[in-house]
């Protein structure tokens, strides 16, 4: 009787990255390379972390769909990238694969990372004795567990010096996944319109946030497309030119969101017992006095990052001139 031969062909492509440059070939192999091991590990924990959550029933509340959401998003993103990895279909996926993972591995460092600040210390502590509480801690366990794995993930991937890879990959690339974070969590505490309606200055600020938040996701976008060869400019002096803006928007939102936020004088509240919807025990939830030193800690913060991202930028810019 005749046999039939099925011959299976695999296209391959040559990418490189931190870990050195090797060739794609979708295989199941993938999972026990270094960098496959690793991303199982970030599968397992983040699996375990909202199992054990969605068991016990302990993630009521904003401060627990968060954590819930950072590990059930964190779960599925890698779960995504092990597919892709193993079938060998970087070639065909719809994003450039040399800025993707990393890019991807920052957001999910950041994620893990906020979940494991923030489900401890506004939740599991306001939970009683028990097996809930058991359940909660050991789920914060895991979630700083894959917070290390993801941020090893972005350590051994990063460009390296003199190497050619992604935008996202270097510096600049992985502070502006830094930036866009952080602004995400600052339209988190502001998202009650009662913390900066009726003053100009505070309306202000929100404007900042949002206008430095909408210019650094172009950036990540445009490199994640393979984009940047479309603008009318060198993608280094967009750069440039975005980050000396962020830097003077967000040095004006320094100055003025505490002011106006904690100045008596410009009908601000300078301590946290002024504010009466604020009590000694929140379960659950921060209040809105909590909510405007929270954004006035992450102003600071990203102010410093868009900082050191023009340092990083212009330096391009003079490499390239």
């Amino acid at each position: 009787m005749p046999v039939t031969v099925t011959r299976t062909t695999v296209t391959t492509t040559t990418t490189s990255t931190g870990l050195g440059t090797h060739t794609i070939v979708g295989s199941p192999r993938e999972l026990t390379s270094k960098l496959g091991l690793l991303r199982l590990l970030q599968l397992v924990c983040t699996c375990v972390a909202f199992s054990l959550v969605v068991h016990v029933g302990a993630w009521e509340g904003p401060m627990g769909h968060w954590a819930m959401f950072a590990w059930c998003f964190c779960f599925a993103m890698t779960l995504v990238i092990l597919i892709v990895e193993v079938a060998g279909f970087q070639p065909r996926f719809p994003l450039s694969w040399r800025n993707f993972p990393i890019a991807y591995a920052c957001y999910a460092t950041l994620l893990c990372l906020s979940a494991s600040i923030i489900y401890p210390t506004t939740y599991v502590q306001f939970l009683g004795d028990g097996y809930r509480k058991s359940h909660a801690i050991a789920a914060t366990f895991f979630s700083c567990v894959a917070c290390l794995a993801y941020a090893t993930e972005v350590a051994w991937t990063r460009a390296r010096p003199g190497e050619v890879t992604g935008y996202m990959a270097t510096v600049p690339g992985l502070l502006k996944v830094f930036e866009t974070f952080v602004a995400c969590i600052i339209f988190a505490f502001i998202s009650n319109p009662v913390i900066y309606q009726h003053k100009a200055a505070l309306e202000w600020c929100v404007a900042v946030y949002c206008i430095c938040f909408i210019l650094s996701a172009v950036a990540v976008l445009l490199s994640l497309g393979d984009c940047t060869g479309q603008l009318p400019i060198s993608f280094p002096t967009f750069l440039t030119g975005l980050a000396i803006l962020a830097v003077a928007l967000y040095a004006s939102a320094l100055v003025l969101w505490p002011l106006y936020q904690f100045d008596e004088r410009k009908g601000g509240l300078p301590r946290r017992q002024m504010d009466s919807g604020c009590p000694y025990h929140n379960a659950h939830s921060v209040c809105n006095w909590d909510r405007r030193l929270t954004v006035a800690i992450l102003t600071a913060i990203n102010f410093l990052a868009y900082v050191a991202d023009l340092v990083h930028s212009a330096r391009l810019v003079f490499i390239r001139v």
